[in-house]
């Protein structure tokens, strides 16, 4: 209202100015075209060749001036001497102010002060038919009557000026009353500081936050969410189709209904979401995502849970061994040592049998221990274990191709032995097909488990699918990981539901950098 207020002053007063000059103007124009009619006039310049023009030119210019408003009328001769004038002691005086200009034939209007005070005059030369100065007319009108004129002007600007100050206020307090709507009442200070908060707490926190209007725009997005999506510099204002990312990243975005432990594949990245709607003042106003990479920690854990196999295998082991112990010591107790030695001979063969066999096939130490853990926790869930004779893998495989071996073994021998259950069987194959850098290792597991439906065999590999309960976090991980370390390598993984249910891995040795 201040800035209107001074805007609006400052326009009246040029309007006021501006007005008096063009009134000045007018009067101007006024009393020089008065001075220009009657100096044109036969009467004046007739008069001024005679011996006393006063006789004539008195009583004419004085009813002149009174026809025609004019503070006065006055014709003076060659000489300067009055010859008319509204008062009749000055008329045969010379005029206070030097005539010379306007008898040398020059034409003058400004403002001077005589005998009535200050007045708005026009001095113009009279010529006769020779083109001689003959005399000069001079013509005043008093310049408070332009004033006042100029005055009578002011009740329009003042008006206007109201006029324009009370549609400002109106418009002013509309525009601040849905501001303070749009701003929840905040004032600016409020909203500096609370826009400072927000930035730091979104750019402070390390898990990704992304936030879309009702439209499904992006409308904040914190780096490491810019990170995580692979988002443009350019991306707020644009929805998730138009920043260019997948079908699964855009179903996680758009989503409307609250969503916890969404999983989400984001170019080879595990990223688990949180979806929260987000309500102000009961109207929609978008979602927050929440994106958390659990990469790193779920290809961990899936290496912690080999760890574990192989801890729970050599544990079960041990109880085994003790019981069997515990057997042979019986027996000799009992003065049985033919079938002690006999039952020992028959574990040796047994023991060292499979275990002969796994390593044979398997020289990587490491391949080896975990397929001969998976082998003894299959026995203890009851499923028989089978290492297919077509299995044959060199040793000393590289570190980052043994980290996926183990990653596809881990899980594709869980799902089985899951999936056979108690009475079932499994058979494991991995093979390398080829030699150098363009080998490739197959691992084929074949179980008699129910199967995948046919209709979703191509969903199984999908980040969050699966044929188990979902109701924990991290359910769905297994094969979408399986996926990822074959593509990541060039490689591919498939699932043929037509006799047993069979899953094939091929593993490039060469690291391929595939689709994610």
């Amino acid at each position: 209202m201040v800035l209107l207020i001074g805007a609006v002053t400052l326009v009246s007063l040029l309007w006021g100015v501006n007005q008096y000059v063009e009134v000045r103007q007018q009067y101007e124009d006024r009393v020089l075209t008065m001075a220009e009619s009657v100096a044109v006039m036969e009467t004046v310049q007739e008069a001024l060749e005679t011996e006393d023009p006063s006789q004539i030119l008195a009583p004419w210019a004085e009813t002149l001036r009174e026809a025609t408003g004019y503070e006065y009328i006055m014709i003076a001769d060659s000489d300067g001497i009055r010859q008319s004038h509204p008062d009749p002691a000055a008329i045969g005086q010379r005029p206070d102010l030097d005539p010379a200009a306007v008898l040398a034939g020059e034409t003058w209007t400004g403002v001077e002060h005589g005998y009535a005070g200050l007045t708005m005059r026009a001095r113009v030369p009279v010529f006769n038919e020779s083109e001689e100065v003959i005399g000069f007319v001079s013509v005043g009108i008093l310049a408070s009557e332009v004033q006042l004129a100029s005055i009578g002007e002011l009740p329009l600007i003042a008006g206007v000026a109201l006029l324009a100050v009370g549609m400002g206020a109106v418009g002013a307090r509309s525009l601040a009353r849905r501001l303070r709507a749009e701003t929840h009442g905040l004032e600016p200070r409020e909203i500096t500081a609370l826009l400072d908060g927000r930035e730091a707490l979104l750019y402070a926190i390390g898990e990704g936050v992304i936030g879309l209007d009702h439209a499904g725009r992006v409308v904040l997005a914190n780096a490491p969410a810019q990170q995580l999506l692979r988002l443009p510099e350019e991306h707020l204002g644009q929805t998730p189709a138009e920043l260019g990312l997948g079908p699964e990243a855009q179903a996680v975005l758009n989503g409307t209904e609250p969503g916890e432990h969404l999983l989400l594949n984001q170019d080879g990245l595990i990223l688990v979401c949180t979806r929260r709607p987000v309500r102000v003042r009961d109207r929609d106003g978008g979602v927050v995502v929440t994106l958390r990479d659990r990469t790193e920690l779920t290809r961990l854990s899936d290496q912690l849970d080999g760890a574990r196999t192989v801890t729970d295998g050599l544990r079960a082991q041990r109880h085994e061994f003790a019981n069997r112990i515990h057997t042979v010591a019986g027996m000799l107790e009992l003065g049985a040592v033919d079938e002690a030695q006999e039952y020992l001979s028959e574990l040796s063969l047994a023991t060292s049998g499979a275990d002969a066999e796994i390593a044979a096939s398997l020289q990587d130490m490491t391949v080896a221990a975990l397929v001969l853990a998976k082998s003894v926790q299959a026995a203890e869930r009851g499923v028989h274990f089978h290492l297919s004779a077509l299995s044959h893998l060199p040793k000393d495989l590289p570190h980052d191709l043994r980290d996926d071996l183990l990653l596809v073994l881990g899980n594709l021998t869980d799902n089985a032995m899951d999936a056979a259950g108690p009475d079932g069987w499994m058979e494991l194959m991995v093979r390398q097909h080829g030699g150098g850098e363009n080998a490739v290792l197959e691992v084929r597991v074949i179980d008699s488990g129910p199967g995948v439906d046919s209709a979703i065999a191509d969903e199984v590999f999908s980040m969050g699918s699966s044929t188990k309960d979902l109701s924990g976090e991290g359910r769905g991980l297994g094969l979408a990981l399986v996926r990822q370390a074959c593509l990541r390598r060039g490689g591919t993984v498939s699932v043929d539901t037509e006799d047993a249910t069979t899953f094939c891995a091929y593993l490039p040795v060469r690291h391929k950098v595939g689709p994610s």
